[in-house]
């Protein structure tokens, strides 16, 4: 578990997720703005459960609130091959440096694991985040009718050894 501080100043900490986190993850997933309007279908009957958090490598930000602990993010690494999965903020989150904080601790589990690259498969309104996060694009995944109707920009972390 690592702890930071996020440019809010709120105390961010990132854990492995655990199997009761499940319900929470799904909702942060199909309440993302970024898959509103033609985007909605991709995350309509989206489930992230258990079985998947126990499957890869999924790790949560987790900010002191208030009202207890809230999960501000989550990001999920498949090691075989290579993927980033799964990267989410929650919307009222997002701005915060929260995103970042989890694509740094990916890179640090990829490195633990050996990994010298991981590929992630961006949703087109996040290309913009992946450059910024230093991913490098490498080519385009083609749409896939009807579960994708859109192409999707492909990216890849390299990962240097330390």
């Amino acid at each position: 578990m690592s702890s930071r501080t996020s440019p809010a100043s709120e105390p961010v900490t990132i854990r492995r997720a655990v199997a009761r986190d499940a319900k929470r993850l799904t909702r942060l997933v199909r309440g993302s703005g970024a898959y509103e309007g033609e985007y909605a279908s991709l995350v309509a009957g989206y489930r992230v459960g258990p079985d998947y958090i126990e499957a890869h490598r999924t790790f949560v930000a987790v900010g002191a609130g208030e009202h207890g602990s809230r999960i501000l993010g989550f990001y999920s690494l498949v090691l075989a091959p290579p993927e980033l999965d799964l990267l989410f903020v929650a919307d009222e989150a997002q701005g915060r440096g929260i995103g970042r904080l989890l694509v740094e601790h990916m890179r640090s589990e990829a490195r633990a694991a050996g990994l010298d690259r991981v590929m992630v498969v961006s949703h087109v309104p996040a290309e913009d985040f992946y450059h910024r996060v230093g991913a490098v694009r490498v080519g385009t995944a083609l749409a896939n009718p009807p579960a994708v109707l859109w192409d999707r920009p492909e990216f890849e972390f390299r990962i240097p050894p330390e």
